[in-house]
């Protein structure tokens, strides 16, 4: 009787054994996180293009043979580099004429400031008239006059000659060249043109139906590469539409330092229009084996899975829209990394 009774509460307590080893998952040497649903915000995908915000085409401001072309296209510029040089013999002639007469000009003015305190001292002992006086106050006035005046020429000849040195305004690309060494300018003609690659912006059109909650919320993400969002820093709106396509521009300025992003491509931008309750997992979850996108699984018995899903764009805070495949609150592997090598040794452990 004894024996018995001892029999039954052992086969009792492997039963218990094995049913907590099913309910209770085993300890995981990583992370996990429940897919959980969440309000997010609701966003209308458009096509956009990248445009720079800097870009100009730099001119002639004086008369010249052209001498030296620096840069040509496709040539990465400094700011305040000199792209083109003009002959300039005739600008530094008038320079040295200018000096000249300012030189001739400070020496008349230091003579006439001289006479003009010697004749003040008499004047005040009252040894000279008071015409003498005035007579060499205004020859010290015209002086100054004529000094000041010396000044200016040389200031407009440096002025210029500088302008024989064509410098780039900004730091950018060169993309257009216009003239070749030998040619003659004018004032005004165009020499080369370029963009700068360190602000760029996204222009899209806003249907008419959509541009008030647009300009509402004054939120878009751009997507350059097919996944990676990029939030727009600032939004400008034009104040009118289309009249073909009944749609508003806007204008979506990018941080700077965006790699693999230029003028002229194309890309998805993102506006918020109102809000959406989603399946989220964190991004880091999603794992790609070739054309199959998934995440590991983790049941409530601690065993480790590999499930394919449909993913949506990613979202804020570094979470992604699951959008088949996955359940509310089934758990996913934040490290797959780490999940793989755990379920390699479950399969060990099997065989």
């Amino acid at each position: 009787m004894e024996r018995s009774f001892k029999r039954h509460i052992a086969i009792v307590s492997l039963l218990a054994a094995g049913f907590w080893a099913q309910t209770v998952p085993a300890a995981l040497p990583f992370e996990t996180a429940p897919a959980e649903r969440r309000l997010t915000v609701h966003e209308q995908v458009l096509d956009g293009r990248v445009e720079a915000v800097h870009r100009a085409t730099v001119s002639a401001q004086t008369s010249g043979r052209i001498v030296e072309l620096m840069y040509d296209v496709d040539d990465f510029v400094e700011e305040g580099s000199v792209i083109v040089r003009l002959r300039d013999t005739e600008q530094r002639a008038r320079l040295d004429q200018a000096s000249a007469a300012l030189r001739e000009a400070e020496a008349r003015f230091a003579e006439a400031q001289t006479e003009y305190e010697r004749i003040r001292g008499i004047f005040e002992r009252q040894l000279v008239s008071r015409a003498e006086m005035d007579r060499a106050t205004a020859a010290r006035d015209s002086a100054r006059a004529r000094l000041e005046a010396a000044r200016a020429a040389v200031a407009g000849a440096e002025e210029q000659l500088e302008h024989t040195r064509i410098r780039a305004p900004y730091a950018g690309i060169v993309t257009e060249r216009f003239v070749e060494v030998g040619e003659s300018v004018s004032p005004g003609q165009p020499l080369m043109a370029g963009i700068s690659l360190e602000l760029l912006r996204v222009t899209a059109e806003v249907p008419q139906r959509q541009i008030a909650v647009v300009r509402q919320l004054g939120r878009a993400r751009v997507f350059h590469d097919g996944e990676t969002p990029v939030q727009g820093e600032d939004l400008t709106f034009f104040p009118y539409a289309d009249p073909g396509t009944n749609t508003f521009r806007v204008r979506v300025q990018l941080p700077p330092g965006i790699p693999d992003l230029f003028p002229g491509m194309f890309v998805k931008v993102a506006f918020a229009v109102g809000e959406r309750e989603r399946l989220l997992v964190p991004e880091s979850a999603v794992v790609h084996r070739g054309e199959m996108v998934g995440v590991y699984v983790v049941d409530d018995t601690g065993r480790v899975s590999l499930r394919q899903v449909r993913i949506g764009r990613p979202q804020e805070d570094d979470m992604i829209e699951v959008l088949a495949g996955l359940d509310e609150g089934e758990h996913v592997a934040v490290d797959p990394v780490h999940a793989t090598l755990y379920l390699k040794e479950q399969q060990e452990a099997a065989r």
